[in-house]
């Protein structure tokens, strides 16, 4: 077997890529900290071809150098916003006719296994700080949770490792 060139994978220039029909789902990014977990979810969310990402309160914005070194370019194929505050960003995706979503582990979540997104709707997927997760002002706002189930010790994810399970389960269960 004999792996493909990079000019063999017939992917989209950014242009092309701005052009195409997304995947309904805006990652909205609850004051995380890492630069390096923003590049990564920036390069993920071009990966799946997601609409928008939103990035909130104490969450880094490109251009930045931290950003790029896992971003890879991706800060300027995926379209992206940033708010001061959480709260304002749900409000306005939620005028925008958005079902608001959060990643997290809470009491009454729908395993991400057994969720089944409605195909005429559009998601904003909450994804919070690497500590705290989604804040206590954000989970009052949402329609649903969604959590991962998990079968090892540790308490969470890496927030990476999260948006990259939930946005292929998304475009899986909507694309596919």
């Amino acid at each position: 077997m004999r792996k493909l060139k990079l000019d063999e994978l017939n992917r989209p220039d950014i242009e092309e890529f701005k052009s195409q029909e997304k995947l309904p789902v805006v990652a909205v990014l609850d004051n995380v900290r890492s630069m390096h977990n923003i590049g990564s979810i920036f390069r993920t969310a071009d990966g799946f071809a997601l609409e928008k990402i939103i990035l909130c309160g104490i969450t880094a914005q490109p251009p930045h150098r931290e950003i790029e070194k896992t971003a890879l370019g991706a800060t300027q194929s995926v379209d992206w916003i940033h708010y001061t505050n959480t709260v304002d960003a749900v409000d306005a995706l939620r005028a925008l006719g958005y079902e608001i979503v959060a990643i997290e582990q809470a009491e009454h979540s729908t395993m991400l296994n057994t969720f089944s997104p409605n195909p005429t709707k559009k998601y904003a997927l909450i994804f919070g700080n690497e500590v705290d997760g989604v804040s206590d002002e954000v989970m009052a706002k949402i329609d649903e949770c969604i959590e991962i189930p998990q079968f090892g010790t540790k308490h969470s994810f890496n927030i990476v490792i999260s948006a990259g399970i939930v946005f292929w389960d998304f475009f899986a269960k909507l694309k596919l």
